[in-house]
């Protein structure tokens, strides 16, 4: 649909009822926030009353909208939102949960008894009783800095700001351009039986887009996409963002792409942007320090863990300049909060899961730490992407922190390279099982050659293991270098849930990693696939023979 049409057509209804009904969650968050401590005072009674020995009341609403537009088409609108509430209750060993959308006395009191009744039919059958530690009483209301509301502005401008992205794309070039914004808000209010009655909102918006450029007469292509990263903060993390200017950039480097050689497979010395190193932390580091993970919990999804509890406090997961800091309290931060869906503050909870390249600490959530015998409780690290959610153990921000030269830039450690590739954005990823063996790619890929950036390659991707490929580290950017990546949608865990995640990164240099050639590997997979077929013969009779 083109912009004029989709205006027309839509400006005079669809923007009207969806600003109308941002107005009304809004409405409903502050009615809530009136009626919650009721609510939670007749919850947590009536739990105790029927045998709780800890319970939690909690409300959770969310608002849901992206936009999307492609050349000068605005190709739809997903916009949504859900409001309702939770109980949790332990009861003899066993948890028992419950959620409606319905938010009364009468209904919570139901999903009281609801859940009570479901720990009690499974506390007989647990092998082993659910413990958890006492959790310190906490009030208060956290709310995340945000400049400009992104549900206060128009769809109108936001279907220009991306037309703009477009265009800027198409006039240098681009076959195509497609862009995009998603926007979150969630709501959170909790209360449970130690004491503790807390609210919190914080809102994410992720901007991007991506080009291709296509040559008709060679028949090759070559894509972009953009390095923007999602964000906690509000409309001014599209607004301030110069996508114009990358958009162009990046059709000029698709241009140079296309064209440039194919990479020759081997050891090569590689120095990794943060708008790629981020995933590699991610599936690297942080996924196989998630506890529940490292004790099975995840292995019928995803996988379990190469790092097992007893490779704590001596696992040597990387060189001794690797530190990578867990926290829920980055600015700007996606897994950002006052408080986890425990209960637990996040300030002041901080903690290191690589020190000095040793593996120090696992993610941990309520009653978690007891189960490998670590003292001091959650880090945490719980929580739930929808009011009807139990709470999992899910990842903070995870970052890799600037080496201790604050002169160091990414342009100094390109320096010491005399045959090597610089990295920049991220692509396609493959890791195994147990988050040890991986393969990755990326947007750009920049030749060094005797310290200095000399044109491009394509089709690289970089191989290793977790272990060996952290070890390999040995040069990090100062803190001026230091940029905060991160991605929407972590999945985890059976029903599924997603959570937002940040991880920050400087620019790091690895030493003869394995680089492989993407073009050969997919051709060596299709020409095994035909080696491994049986062949057929036969004759005029209709008998078959397969050699």
């Amino acid at each position: 649909m083109q912009r004029r049409d989709w205006i027309k057509g839509t400006s005079a209804t669809a923007l009207a009822l969806l600003s109308t009904r941002w107005i009304a969650t809004a409405q409903a968050a502050d009615a809530l926030t009136s009626r919650f401590p009721a609510l939670a005072d007749l919850a947590l009674a009536k739990a105790t009353e029927l045998g709780a020995s800890f319970a939690d009341l909690r409300l959770m609403q969310t608002e849901r909208e992206s936009l999307f537009v492609r050349e000068e088409m605005v190709q739809g609108v997903d916009a949504g939102s859900s409001l309702g509430c939770s109980v949790r209750v332990l009861v003899r060993g066993a948890w028992g949960f419950a959620a409606s959308e319905e938010i009364s006395e009468k209904r919570v009191l139901q999903l009281v008894e609801s859940a009570i009744a479901i720990a009690k039919g499974q506390a007989g059958w647990r092998k082993q009783p659910i413990e958890i530690e006492t959790l310190p009483a906490h009030t208060g209301r956290w709310d995340m800095p945000v400049k400009i509301d992104p549900f206060t502005i128009s769809l109108e401008e936001k279907v220009e700001r991306l037309l703009d992205i477009n265009r800027a794309a198409l006039g240098k070039g681009a076959s195509y351009c497609n862009s995009q914004v998603s926007t979150v808000r969630e709501r959170k209010w909790l209360a449970n039986t130690y004491g503790t009655r807390i609210e919190q909102s914080r809102v994410r918006l992720h901007p991007g887009f991506s080009i291709t450029l296509v040559d008709p007469k060679k028949g090759g292509f070559a894509s972009r996409a953009s390095m923007r990263p999602p964000r906690g903060a509000g409309y001014e993390h599209l607004s301030e963002w110069d996508a114009a200017a990358e958009a162009a950039l990046a059709v000029e480097q698709a241009r140079e792409k296309m064209a440039a050689p194919s990479v020759t497979p081997g050891k090569l010395d590689l120095v990794i942007a943060p708008s790629n190193l981020w995933l590699t932390i991610h599936e690297t580091v942080g996924h196989p320090t998630e506890l529940d993970r490292a004790l099975g919990y995840e292995a019928n999804f995803a996988g379990t863990s190469f790092c097992t509890p007893d490779k704590l406090d001596s696992l040597q997961y990387g060189s001794e300049i690797v530190n990578l800091i867990a926290d829920r309290s980055a600015v700007g931060g996606l897994s950002t909060v006052g408080w986890d869906d425990d209960g637990v503050q996040t300030a002041g909870k901080e903690f290191p899961i690589v020190k000095d390249g040793v593996f120090r600490n696992f993610q941990m959530a309520l009653g978690q730490a007891a189960l490998i015998g670590r003292e001091g409780g959650s880090n945490g690290c719980a929580y739930s992407d929808s009011f009807d959610a139990f709470p999992l153990q899910r990842m903070p921000n995870i970052s890799l922190q600037p080496g201790k030269d604050a002169a160091v830039t990414a342009e100094s450690l390109i320096a010491d390279v005399e045959d090597g590739i610089y990295i920049d954005g991220n692509g396609s990823w493959s890791i195994d099982q147990q988050r040890y063996n991986f393969q990755f790619t990326g947007q750009v890929f920049h030749r060094i050659r005797n310290g200095k950036l000399d044109g491009m390659f394509r089709d690289v991707a970089y191989q290793g293991n977790s272990v060996d490929f952290w070890k390999a580290c040995d040069g990090l950017g100062g803190e001026s270098t230091y940029e905060l990546g991160g991605a929407f949608n972590c999945g985890k865990g059976q029903p599924q849930q997603v959570a937002p995640v940040s991880h920050g990164a400087v620019p790091a240099r690895f030493r003869q990693i394995n680089v492989l050639n993407t073009a050969q590997e997919s051709g060596k997979d299709i020409a095994s696939a035909i080696q491994g077929l049986p062949t057929q013969s036969g004759d005029c009779s209709g008998a078959r023979e397969w050699a």
